[in-house]
């Protein structure tokens, strides 16, 4: 119930303006509900003075609805129940109506229709920005390279397509696309390689630079995944302007500039909040959803879906990875929905055809070898790596991120991305696998290699092979000198990305983890892979290989060991299982490789969790401060609800109204002198028997708005908060009627009850706080935020970590 800082005039935590998604420079809710025009924030009424003349009108707030009763304030958790409930309300009285005049059952129709209208709008934008992102991002990533004389426009192989010149060995080549080198007259040589060489960095300091700026002069919201905070809106918390038009467009296009910049990042988890951004502001189209904070969310649910589903070319997966991953909340309702919008989006995605192969994918490929049982040892050990790389990667980014937070580090935003930007350029432009898109990578680890391939990764001693009797591919040959270089080149970017993301992460530009991680895991399986390859071709009479990997035959899949590599590492640092396999098996459109990435993501996903029960959005969320109660997590002290309600032993006497006797004046002394977000209604302080509970933010508009629009109200009106009118003298002044804004029905437990029933509650449904009493008497309340702070406190964490209710 405390919140210190966003219900007075500022926040004052301490931390830098660069911490906390730099969330006390954005207090001016650009783009949701505006606020009112008061004060509010601070609990304040502005105290005008009442006239005493005439008798006056007596004002219940029953009769009218008040402007902004009913909402919320910035950084608060909404009411489920309330939410619902009033939803419900709205629900009935259409269908009551709808008989009675052809225009009421119009609009019951257009009511119902409205939500699969809202998913067809969000599919199709959300495809369309997705589609854009990626023609943007290829272009601007070639341009560090090049530029194509026939337009500047074309990207290095579009450029390509139309010439005649162009030879499927060296399809990359072309007279019409010319290097920086080429155009500047140093066509080859040392001094070609360093024009190149500081071309590609300076590109990729004014990509990171632009990046970096937009994000923190125009929506500091833009930067990072945004997965973490849409998990944490998903749950019922507010952060206003988090989804709007100012973040959408900043993050659309900071996101190309980013992942052209050659950054260790990846633009999938960002586009699951441009889909969120997209989804929230055309809620605003439609009333139902614009006033209903829940409603709301289980569109946001179904965007998180979308977001995926542009993002990997995987519908099916992304409604799993909204269920699984991301959402609260999730009624079968918002189950086919999220469908329909992931289709509408996937559909789109696929008539623009951004990577111009007919796939909504850069990395599309169809392995033709089935795979052996014996093969599963290999693929746990990549679910071993992709465990211990996951639980070690998030332990060095948190510690990376709160250093950030602690430090003056966090004040330098600009030039900390500066810095890794050029580390990552000057490193990663001598070696071919980390110069290429994390994309690219990951598509040239993924081929299956065949006969015209000139990849190095290719180049086998033996090229004059005839094709495979078994499967379409090539039998297995020994290693040459362009694969032995190539083995040399991916160990060396190994390396370099799992380091170099570490850092990447968390700066304040957009940044997904998706990629990066499958960038690791991909290498390590293909280096596996070409292991396994050459011990089946050189030791092709030992048992293990005898009757499926005998002379000639193609039996090993490097390409395959890449892929389940790539699941597992990213399994590893999501912790995600079933929507990761999905994911995967759309990618691959093979049915048969599902077992390899199923044990592959369940071992990563236990090896990860006997090093750290949490996955890396977990991780953020926890560092951040949100009150994001975890459902996965189970909670195994035995400890009662009066260990964990407040007021504590020491502590001053609980804040309550009561229903009658007390005046205008006395209620808004209470609500100035505390910062609570509500309070319990009582009979009279003696007894402390409970008739109900009052947010603060209704009560101060409530007061706020009889003191203008009701007369003779003064300080020593009285305020009631009972059924009925008791009688009065002729002379009295009027009392002011709050019993609308006064929920009847808080959630009680008592004082006996453990605290595992009490989380169970708070969990399943959504609350804010939860009375506590005795016998029928009023003890104490529990909020969310004093249950995370008791868990946190019961691991031996930081309780004061919490800062948001």
């Amino acid at each position: 119930m405390d919140n210190n800082g966003f219900c007075n005039d500022s926040y004052n935590s301490g931390t830098s303006d660069d911490e906390l998604l730099d969330l006390t420079g954005t207090l001016e809710f650009p783009d949701d509900v505006p606020p009112m025009n008061h004060d509010y924030n601070s609990g304040k009424s502005k105290h005008g003075g009442g006239s005493l003349n005439g008798a006056g009108k007596l004002m219940d707030l029953m009769d009218e609805t008040v402007p902004g009763v009913g909402t919320y304030e910035d950084f608060n958790t909404i009411d489920w129940v309330r939410e619902k409930s009033k939803d419900r309300d709205r629900h009935r009285e259409i269908t009551n109506k709808k008989t009675q005049s052809t225009w009421d059952l119009l609009f019951s129709v257009s009511d119902a229709f409205s939500g699969w209208l809202l998913m067809l709008l969000i599919g199709l934008l959300s495809g369309a920005l997705a589609g854009g992102i990626d023609i943007s991002a290829q272009w601007m990533t070639d341009l560090k390279g090049g530029v194509c004389l026939n337009g500047f426009r074309y990207s290095h192989e579009h450029c390509c397509w139309s010439s005649r010149e162009t030879t499927f060995q060296e399809r990359d080549k072309c007279p019409q696309w010319k290097s920086w080198a080429e155009l500047f007259g140093a066509p080859e040589g040392a001094s070609a390689y360093v024009v190149n060489y500081l071309m590609y960095v300076s590109w990729a300091l004014l990509f990171s630079f632009l990046a970096v700026t937009l994000v923190r002069v125009f929506a500091p919201y833009a930067c990072g995944s945004g997965i973490p905070e849409i998990k944490t809106i998903l749950s019922g918390f507010i952060i206003r302007g988090y989804l709007g038009k100012w973040t959408l467009i900043i993050k659309t296009v900071t996101l190309v500039l980013a992942v052209s910049s050659g950054l260790s990042l990846g633009k999938e988890g960002p586009l699951v909040h441009v889909a969120c951004c997209c989804a929230n502001i055309f809620c605003y189209l439609f009333t139902k959803y614009r006033k209903n904070e829940a409603k709301r969310r289980e569109v946001l649910s179904a965007a998180a879906a979308v977001g995926v589903s542009v993002a990997f070319g995987a519908p099916i997966g992304g409604v799993l990875f909204s269920l699984e991953e991301v959402s609260y909340y999730f009624p079968l309702k918002t189950l086919w929905r999220s469908f329909f919008a992931a289709l509408v989006a996937a559909f789109t995605l696929r008539a623009i055809n951004p990577f111009g192969n007919s796939r909504l994918v850069l990395f599309y490929v169809e392995f033709h070898n089935p795979w052996h049982l014996l093969e599963l040892v290999p693929f746990i050990l990549l679910g071993i790596f992709g465990g211990l790389w996951g639980a070690a990667f998030i332990r060095a980014n948190i510690a990376w991120c709160r250093r950030r937070k602690t430090t003056r580090l966090g004040h330098y935003p600009v030039l900390e991305v500066l810095l890794v930007t050029l580390t990552t350029a000057v490193l990663a432009f001598p070696n071919e696998y980390t110069r290429m898109s994390s994309s690219e990578l990951i598509s040239e680890l993924f081929n299956d290699c065949s006969l015209l391939d000139s990849s190095k990764l290719c180049d086998y001693a033996n090229a004059n092979v005839t094709i495979s009797k078994v499967g379409n591919g090539l039998s297995n040959r020994a290693a040459g000198r362009g694969l032995f270089t190539a083995i040399w080149e991916l160990c060396l970017a190994l390396l370099f990305k799992m380091v170099i993301t570490v850092f990447t992460f968390g700066m304040k530009v957009p940044s997904g983890l998706f990629i990066p991680s499958m960038a690791v895991g991909a290498i390590a399986g293909r280096l596996l892979g070409i292991g396994m390859e050459q011990l089946a071709y050189y030791n092709h009479e030992w048992d293990v290989f005898k009757g499926w990997c005998s002379e000639g035959a193609d039996c090993i899949t490097p390409g395959l060991y890449a892929m389940v590599g790539a699941a597992a590492c990213l399994g590893g640092v999501t912790r995600m299982t079933v929507s990761l396999v999905v994911i995967m098996f759309e990618l691959t459109g093979g049915l048969e490789y599902i077992v390899p990435l199923m044990v592959a993501t369940m071992t990563s996903k236990w090896v990860a969790d006997a090093l750290g029960r949490e996955g890396i959005y977990e991780a953020h969320i926890r560092l951040n401060g949100y009150p994001f109660l975890e459902p996965k997590e189970e909670f195994k002290h035995k400890t009662l609800a009066v260990d964990v309600m407040r007021p504590r032993r020491g502590d001053g006497p609980l804040a309550m109204l009561t229903r009658s006797g007390m005046t205008v004046g006395e209620v808004e002394a209470l609500v100035d002198d505390t910062s609570y977000n509500g309070f319990p209604v009582v009979v009279s302080k003696d007894s402390q028997w409970l008739v109900g509970f009052v947010l603060r933010r209704d009560l101060v508009i409530s007061l706020d708005n009889a003191r203008k629009h009701q007369e003779g109200v003064v300080s020593e009106s009285c305020v009631l908060f009972t059924e009925h009118t008791p009688s009065q003298p002729p002379n009295e002044l009027p009392p002011v009627k709050l019993r609308s804004i006064l929920d009847l029905s808080p959630f009680t437990v008592t004082d006996q009850t453990p605290m595992e029933i009490v989380v169970d509650i708070f969990r399943k449904l959504g609350l804010r706080q939860c009375l506590v009493t005795q016998n029928g008497r009023l003890l104490g309340i529990i909020t969310k935020k004093d249950i995370l702070k008791h868990m946190a406190q019961m691991a031996n964490r930081d309780p004061e970590s919490i800062l948001f209710n």
